[in-house]
């Protein structure tokens, strides 16, 4: 078997909610700055978004209660790498997935994982 790719952080959880109160919650305040920062903000394909961290990106694609996957820059010296947040039925559960690549190699991904597993915890605090 092969190694997993090295520049990639990817984190998935099923949580005891349905896609549509999952998805609300990613599309609230609280669920987009889970995965953004404060002041981050989800939108529509070719959104911007900025957090108070400094972190910023475009969002890259969208289908709702699917899929949406935006870049993501540290900082403004900082490469852009991407990040993809699947949202998958199972059952009356939901398997939300995140996966984030083009990972440079400064970039610390113990950290990184700790983030997004942080980040699943609030959207499952946060859906309904």
């Amino acid at each position: 078997m092969a190694d997993a790719p090295t520049d990639v952080v990817s984190v998935s959880r099923v949580l005891d909610h349905p896609v549509a109160s999952v998805w609300a919650a990613l599309m609230a305040p609280h669920g987009a700055e889970a995965l953004l920062g404060e002041g981050g903000e989800l939108g529509a394909k070719g959104s911007s978004w900025h957090a108070a961290d400094g972190t910023y990106g475009v969002t890259r694609s969208f289908h709702a209660q699917e899929q949406i996957r935006f870049s993501w820059h540290a900082n403004d010296s900082a490469p852009a790498s991407l990040v993809d947040v699947h949202v998958y039925p199972r059952g009356e559960q939901t398997e939300l997935e995140i996966r984030h690549d083009h990972l440079g190699a400064e970039v610390d991904r113990d950290w990184l994982a700790s983030h997004w597993n942080a980040a699943l915890d609030r959207i499952d605090t946060e859906a309904l």
